[in-house]
Order: C-alpha cells, then structure tokens, then sequence
C-alpha cells in the first residue's frame, strides 16, 4: 500500500483537523456508490479508508511516524542483526524473533545467548547437542511451531454487510484474493488453511486475517443499528417536504413535516444485519445555511427578529 500521507494528499505535519477534512472529500468523492461505472472506485475508496485507519488514529500515527508499523498498519520489525542460518519462534506480543543457530554470535557464550532467549521467551534454552555446531531449543511449554501468518485486513462498511472479495498481501510478499463473507464484523478472522508459513518437517501453518471495519463518512455504526446526520436547508426546515436519503442499499425519501428541526426518524430495517432479522437508521435532521452572506436571508431574519421574538433556551434558566 502506498504511504497514507500519500494517498490522503496531506503533508506530514498536517494536523489531526486536516487529515479528517480530506478524508472525509476523497471517501465522499470516491464512494463506490457515487461511481457505479468505475470499476477502481471500490479499490480507491479501500486505499482511502486504509490509510485513514492508520493516520487519523493518533496512536498509529505516531507508530507510522516512528516506523514501527508500515503503511498496512502491520508491525515493523528486523530480528536480530548479523549474518547466518536463522530460525523462528514465536515471542510476547505476537513478534516473531529471529534467533541464529550457528557458532557463539558476536563472541557471546551459550550461557549469556540462553540467558537472553530464556528472558525473551519464558522457557528454558536447552544448550547444545552432542556434536557439531551449537543448536539452541527452546521450552516453549508443549507449543509445537507456530507457522501460521497473521494479518489484517480492512473492509469498508458495505463490504462487511454485503461480503465480496479483497486482495491481501501478505509479509512474503505473496498476494491471495480473500473472500469477504457477508456479515462479517469487526474481530472476525478469516482462515486460509495452507497459506501461512513452511519448515521442512511440517505442515504447512494457515494464513490468519483479522477483520477491521473502515469507518464509513456518512453512517455511525451503533450495534446493529446505524445513525445518520442528514442536512435540510432552512426552507425543508421551515416548509417541510421530501427528502433523499442514503441507505446501505439503493437510497429512499423521506418526508419531513413543517418545522422540523433536530428531529431524529426511524427507518426501520434500513441497519446492519443481526440475529433474526435487521436493524435500523436513525436519521437526525441538521439546518445548514446557505454558504456566503445572504442579505436577502439577513433583511428577512432581521425582520422576522422584530415580528416573531422567541427563546429556544428559555428551559435552560
């Protein structure tokens, strides 16, 4: 993936308040919805969304900057310096450790090299075997090795209800096409048997996705229900009148009766799937103003003022 600076458009000293603007115009820009004849539209608005995830959280953002995890947000990290053959455990945290299986490195003992496996990985390192080069075991408490490959992944909010298929990369490089089922939700992983890593002697380990969900620029999700702030203009506010409405489906009208302002309308079954059936949209009605100064407006409100005095916070002493 490329760099999430990159694909917001955004320098990287760009604050928190800017990068959120941007990716609020290109989600909006390259919504799938909104580019029904372009084939890439889904796999820009996935880039978008990724790199928002890792940029727009502020704790991630600081690990990208520090380069402890890459642009997929997957962590960064080099083993132990030096040359020769190498091997793999599985240490704290889900970090595999390279560890070298030759001569004494960099002038150490084996009793020193143990000391740091034993500190790393809770075990004992059993010393040497009888003849040849030095081969260090680990205790890892009846584990077996761990060849299995895990990943995340992010999917956009349609994509977890209606499912479809995504392209993964995975840390060898290699490349899998992944299908998303419908439904799926945040945590859920995903297992690929076979597609994890190889050693001579065993089976193949399996390839381990976990699911994240992108957040979506216009719903919020709330459990199985969404939520949405839908912008009237002052006269729908005023003089009421039918409104569209966007849907994870095909969008519908909604009818907003006079003098309508804040007013939160169910839509029901217009939600997130759920155990026996569906659950609903809340739509919550925000008055937005014309851009610009409006002296037409002005000379009206001005009167109005004068003829209609009311207090809307009267209830807040």
């Amino acid at each position: 993936m490329r760099d999430p600076y990159e694909v917001l458009g955004v320098p990287r000293g760009a604050s928190a308040a800017a990068i959120k603007s941007a990716y609020r115009k290109l989600a909006k820009k390259h919504h799938p919805d909104n580019n029904k004849n372009d084939p890439k539209a889904a796999a820009r608005f996935a880039e978008i969304n990724s790199a928002n995830e890792i940029i727009g959280d502020e704790d991630k953002r600081k690990q990208f900057d520090r380069g402890e995890i890459d642009a997929e947000g997957k962590p960064r990290f080099q083993g132990f310096p030096g040359g020769g053959p190498r091997g793999r455990a599985s240490g704290p945290g889900g970090f595999e450790y390279s560890f070298r299986t030759g001569g004494d490195p960099g002038g150490m003992g084996a009793t020193g090299f143990e000391d740091i496996l034993n500190s790393m990985f809770g075990g004992a390192a059993r010393g040497a075997r009888p003849g040849g080069g030095r081969t260090f075991e680990f205790d890892t408490g009846g584990i077996g090795l761990d060849l299995d490959l895990n990943v995340s992944m992010s999917v956009s909010l349609e994509e977890s209800v209606k499912g479809g298929e995504k392209r993964v990369r995975l840390p060898t490089g290699k490349e899998l096409n992944v299908k998303i089922p419908a439904g799926v939700t945040a945590g859920q992983q995903i297992r690929l048997k076979g597609q994890g890593e190889t050693a001579p002697g065993h089976p193949p380990g399996d390839l381990l996705i976990t699911i994240s969900i992108a957040p979506h620029p216009f719903f919020k999700v709330d459990g199985s229900d969404l939520r949405l702030d839908l912008p009237i203009t002052l006269y729908e506010a005023v003089l009421g009148g039918k409104v569209r409405v966007p849907t994870l489906g095909s969008a519908v009208e909604l009818s907003i009766p006079k003098n309508t302002s804040g007013r939160t309308f169910r839509l029901k079954g217009k939600g997130l799937p759920k155990p026996g059936g569906t659950g609903d949209l809340f739509v919550t009605t925000r008055i937005i103003l014309p851009d610009g100064n409006d002296s037409d407006l002005e000379a009206l409100m001005e009167r109005w003022r004068h003829s209609h005095p009311y207090n809307p916070r009267s209830d807040l002493g």
